[in-house]
C-alpha cells in the first residue's frame, strides 16, 4: 500500500540521487540519432564517436535479443525506441507460403534499452500485395524502413500504402499510394522533412508523392517515375535553397521539396535504380544498374545539367547497396560479397576485394568510430579499416544460419542494432 506519509530526508536524498545517477547512466538511449533508413539524412554514418565494439557473437558483449516478425526493414531508433516493420501468416516460409488471406503487416516498437516488446501495430493488408512467389517471398512484405520526424512514426508497404502512427501505436492515418507491383516487392523508404513525407513510388503508381505529415493528405506528385526502388534525399547547396533529389532510370532530378516543381535534370544511369543518393555538401553520388555505374553531379543548377554539373562517371557502384563517404572516399558493400573503394575526386577505383566469406549482401556498410561495418546475409559482419586499403578487423556472427540478415544496421552511441528475418540483435560493450 503506498504510504500517504512525506519522504524522510534520508530517502528523499536517495531519490535524488538515483535520479541523478540514472540520467547519468541512459542519456544515449534517447537520442534521436538514426530516425530514417541509413541515419541521419541516409548518410550511414553515427552522429557521435563513441566508441563500438569491435568483437560480439551470440554469446559475447550480446546485450540483448528479441524475437520479431519477419521483415527486411532496417531498424530506426525514435526516442526509447527501436522500430521497424515486418509481416505474418503468408509468405514466412518459401516452400509453404499459407494462405493469402491470413497476411498481416506490422510496425513493431521494442524498448531501446533491452529489446522487450512495447508495442505493435497490426495492419490488413490491400488487396493488391501480390502473391508469395519465390522470389517475393525472400524479400517480404516488409522491406522498406520506417521513418520519424520524433514525434510520430510513418512506415511504407508498397500496395498497402502509407501509414502513420504514435510514438505509443496508436494510428493516425493511412493513405494509399498507387496499387503496382513488380518483381521483388517494394524498397523505398519514406522520409521526412518540414511538413511533409516523400515516398517514390515509382512501383505502385510511377510517381514521387508528398504528403502532408499531419494527415496523409496529397500535396504534390510527379508522375513520370520509372523503374526505380531508391530513397530520395534532401540537398542544400551552397548559397541556394534545399532541394529534394530523386534518381530513376536515365535521369537524376532536383525538386522544389515544397512543390515538386522540377528544378533541374541530369541525365542517369540507363537501368533501373536501387541504392539511395550520397550527399556530400553539394555533390550527388548516384549508383545503380546491373552494370554497376556511378555518377557524380552537383546540386543547384537549372535546366538540363548534364554538360554542365556532372562532374564524373565510371563504371563501378552497386546494384542493390548504397555507397558510403568517409574523407574523399566512396565505399560499398556490394551486393555480390566485395568490398569496393573509389575517390570521390574523379571516381578512380582505390580497391575492389572480394570477401573471404562468400556471401550475398543487401545492409549497406555503416561507419562508426572510425571504422566501416559491413553486414552479410549471413549473419557474418565484416569489420573494415575506413581508408583506401583494404582491410578487414574483425568478423563476428550473429544466427543460426537459418536466418537472413538483410537489413542495414543502425548504431545506438555504442551500440549496433542489427535486424534479421526472425530477431533484432544489441551488441556493445557491457559497460
Amino acid at each position: 500500500m503506498r504510504s500517504s506519509y512525506p519522504l524522510s530526508h534520508s530517502c528523499a536524498y536517495a531519490v535524488v540521487l538515483f535520479s541523478i545517477l540514472w540520467s547519468w547512466a541512459t542519456p544515449r538511449i534517447f537520442a534521436d540519432s538514426w530516425m530514417r533508413f541509413r541515419g541521419p539524412n541516409g548518410t550511414g554514418r553515427a552522429a557521435d564517436a563513441v566508441p563500438l565494439p569491435l568483437h560480439w557473437s551470440g554469446t559475447s558483449n550480446l546485450l540483448w535479443k528479441s524475437p520479431v516478425a519477419r521483415g527486411s526493414s532496417s531498424p530506426i531508433l525514435v526516442k526509447d525506441l527501436v522500430v521497424l516493420t515486418g509481416y505474418s501468416g503468408y509468405g514466412e516460409e518459401l516452400d509453404a507460403p499459407g494462405e493469402r488471406s491470413d497476411l498481416q503487416l506490422h510496425v513493431i516498437a521494442l524498448s531501446r534499452r533491452d529489446g522487450s516488446e512495447r508495442w505493435k501495430l497490426t495492419l490488413a493488408p490491400s488487396p493488391d500485395e501480390q502473391e508469395a512467389t519465390p522470389r517475393v517471398a525472400d524479400h517480404g512484405y516488409a522491406s522498406p524502413t520506417p521513418c520519424s520526424d520524433g514525434e510520430r512514426i510513418y512506415a511504407a508497404f508498397g500496395p498497402s500504402g502509407i501509414v502513420c502512427c504514435s510514438l505509443d501505436g496508436v494510428e493516425l492515418w493511412r493513405t494509399n499510394i498507387g496499387t503496382g507491383v513488380a518483381g521483388f516487392g517494394a524498397a523505398a523508404s519514406p522520409i521526412a522533412y518540414k511538413n511533409l513525407i516523400f515516398i517514390n513510388a515509382a512501383i505502385e503508381s510511377q510517381a514521387l508523392v508528398a504528403m502532408n505529415k499531419f494527415t496523409g493528405e496529397e500535396v504534390w506528385r510527379v508522375e513520370d517515375i520509372k523503374r526505380a526502388w531508391t530513397t530520395p534525399v534532401i540537398v542544400r547547396p551552397s548559397g541556394g535553397e534545399p532541394e529534394l533529389v530523386m534518381h530513376h532510370i536515365d535521369s537524376i532530378r532536383g525538386y522544389d521539396p515544397h512543390t515538386g516543381k522540377v528544378l533541374w535534370t541530369c541525365q542517369g544511369i540507363p537501368d533501373y535504380v536501387v541504392p539511395g543518393i550520397v550527399v556530400v555538401n553539394d555533390v550527388l553520388y548516384c549508383s545503380g544498374g546491373r552494370q554497376n555505374r556511378t555518377i557524380a553531379v552537383k546540386a543547384g543548377g537549372r535546366g538540363d545539367v548534364t554538360e554542365t554539373h556532372k562532374l564524373w562517371e565510371v563504371n563501378i557502384g552497386a546494384n542493390v547497396t548504397t555507397p558510403l563517404f568517409h574523407e574523399g572516399h566512396l565505399y560499398w558493400s556490394h551486393d555480390k560479397g566485395m568490398a569496393q573503394c573509389v575517390s570521390v575526386e574523379d571516381g578512380a577505383t582505390l580497391f575492389r576485394e572480394r570477401y573471404e566469406e562468400r556471401d550475398r549482401v543487401y545492409a549497406s556498410v555503416v561507419l562508426g568510430d572510425g571504422r566501416l561495418y559491413a553486414q552479410l546475409r549471413s549473419g557474418a559482419c565484416l569489420v573494415m579499416a575506413a581508408d583506401p586499403e583494404f582491410r578487414v578487423i574483425a568478423e563476428n556472427h550473429l544466427g543460426d544460419g537459418e536466418e537472413q540478415f538483410n537489413a542495414t544496421p543502425a548504431l545506438d552511441q555504442g551500440r549496433i542494432i542489427f535486424r534479421s528475418t526472425q530477431f533484432v540483435y544489441c551488441v556493445g560493450e557491457d559497460r
